[in-house]
């Protein structure tokens, strides 16, 4: 289970503020359900793991008790460092709720620990200490962080990303082993297309550069 974190752009955009959710390690109660790691009826555990692009970024051992609906719970343990303390070790104890649509059956929940309200997924931002929901972190989004001239390279290097490539303009693109070619080609030509925007935004900066 693989939550990238990705890089900035030649020129980032603005710098602090709130954390950013892609780059938070993230417990998706959903996802984890349809990978059957957890699952109604059952108790168990497992490990999760989190990377960026090919470097581990931490991992998790948690146990799920789902055999009583009404009380059902998701233990999670891990250490956690924050601004250079000492590295601690952490059991947090997490409610899981269900509602029960109208098409039948029942949808799964967690209990935001901070804000005590029905969440799908929890974050845990670089420095923080439990895994929230995000609205407790006040988490904001990439997109928020990226000035325009950035843009086109973020969304360059998302492409990357997906096909497992290295991140950079004029880094390349290549096809990953099992992919069918019409896909790729549609990666192709949009990789294509915002070399081009990127090549302009550089252009504008240089431009700018020499009007100073």
């Amino acid at each position: 289970m693989c939550y990238h974190a990705g890089m900035g752009g030649w020129n980032s955009g603005r710098s602090g503020g709130r954390p950013i959710k892609e780059e938070a390690k993230t417990v998706d109660l959903a996802l984890m359900m349809r990978k059957h790691w957890i699952g109604e009826g059952r108790y168990g555990g497992g490990t999760l793991s989190w990377s960026a692009g090919d470097r581990p970024r931490g991992s998790i051992s948690y146990k799920c008790d789902m055999r009583d609906p009404d009380n059902a719970s998701l233990t999670l343990s891990y250490r956690r460092q924050r601004h250079g303390e000492d590295w601690v070790s952490e059991e947090q104890f997490i409610r899981l709720v269900h509602t029960q649509p109208h098409y039948g059956g029942r949808r799964w929940w967690m209990i935001c620990p901070v804000r005590h309200e029905r969440v799908g997924k929890l974050y845990l931002p670089n420095g923080g200490d439990i895994f929230a929901g995000r609205k407790a972190w006040r988490l904001g989004y990439r997109s928020q962080r990226v000035a325009d001239h950035d843009k086109p390279f973020e969304r360059m290097f998302a492409i990357q990303r997906k096909l497992g490539c290295d991140e950079g303009w004029e880094a390349g693109l290549r096809r990953p082993k099992g992919m069918w070619r019409r896909t790729y080609e549609r990666h192709w030509e949009r990789y294509w297309e915002l070399d081009d925007q990127c090549g302009a935004a550089m252009a504008g900066f240089v431009l700018r550069l020499g009007g100073r």
